[in-house]
């Protein structure tokens, strides 16, 4: 018996290309990205020295794409919809099902070939260099001390749920303090930002080593005081 031919799509800002009968033939989306560094050549030294900055290059993604049927009443409202999207948003399809992206659709749209019924044409993309897991996405709780392992070879930056109206919250020594609280403090790690709803709490809030934690790769060690229990959302990648 032949095996069921599976049609790959994918999805844009939460909506769905198949919703527009739009599939993927071919993708570089999940490419890795290439570091940013600086090379020096020195007068009578053979090979270059290279300092890296720290970083890793956006990726520019493409997607090659067909519509199989419809393409007259479809391709107006895809276009259309594709119109919309500025700036980053969320990027996934079912060929990484675990997986997702900060995709930027950098513009313009032509059928390379059609007919009265189907389509082909390319998309192309700004992305951003990590490839988000969506395990990451899973808030962690701890009502006592205790380890958050970090599957993954790369620093990450949380969202750190602390209940409570003041206390403490410390990952792997460094520590964070809210005060004059309602209930909670949300602790952006990645925008180095507190707040409680749309409320700022930047102004009650200490960083004892003047910065945010982050989840290094491996076992890492969550302790607080003050508050009654602190929900951890990891935000793992990859490359």
């Amino acid at each position: 018996m032949s095996k069921r031919f599976q049609r790959h799509f994918f999805t844009l800002d939460g909506v769905n290309s198949a919703d527009f009968g739009v599939y993927i033939a071919q993708s570089n989306m999940f490419d890795g990205p290439e570091h940013d560094d600086n090379t020096v050549e020195i007068p009578g030294r053979n090979g270059a020295l290279v300092f890296s900055n720290g970083r890793y290059h956006n990726r520019q993604g493409s997607l090659s794409c067909y519509m199989p049927k419809d393409m007259q009443t479809n391709v107006d409202g895809f276009r259309a919809f594709l119109s919309t999207k500025y700036g980053y948003v969320r990027y996934e399809d079912t060929i990484h099902p675990g997986e997702f992206l900060h995709a930027r659709f950098k513009g313009g749209f032509a059928l390379e070939s059609s007919d009265r019924v189907g389509a082909a044409f390319d998309l192309s993309f700004d992305c951003k260099p990590q490839r988000f897991l969506k395990l990451g996405e899973l808030g962690v709780t701890f009502t006592s001390a205790g380890t958050l392992r970090n599957p993954t070879r790369y620093d990450a930056r949380p969202l750190v749920r602390c209940y409570g109206t003041s206390g403490t919250v410390t990952i792997n020594g460094t520590a964070v303090t809210v005060t004059g609280l309602s209930s909670y403090v949300d602790l952006d790690c990645d925008l180095m930002e507190s707040y409680e709803g749309a409320t700022s709490r930047n102004s009650t809030t200490t960083l004892t080593n003047g910065k945010f934690p982050v989840l290094s790769p491996g076992n890492n060690a969550v302790s607080f005081s003050g508050f009654s229990s602190v929900v951890i959302t990891p935000r793992w990648w990859t490359l």
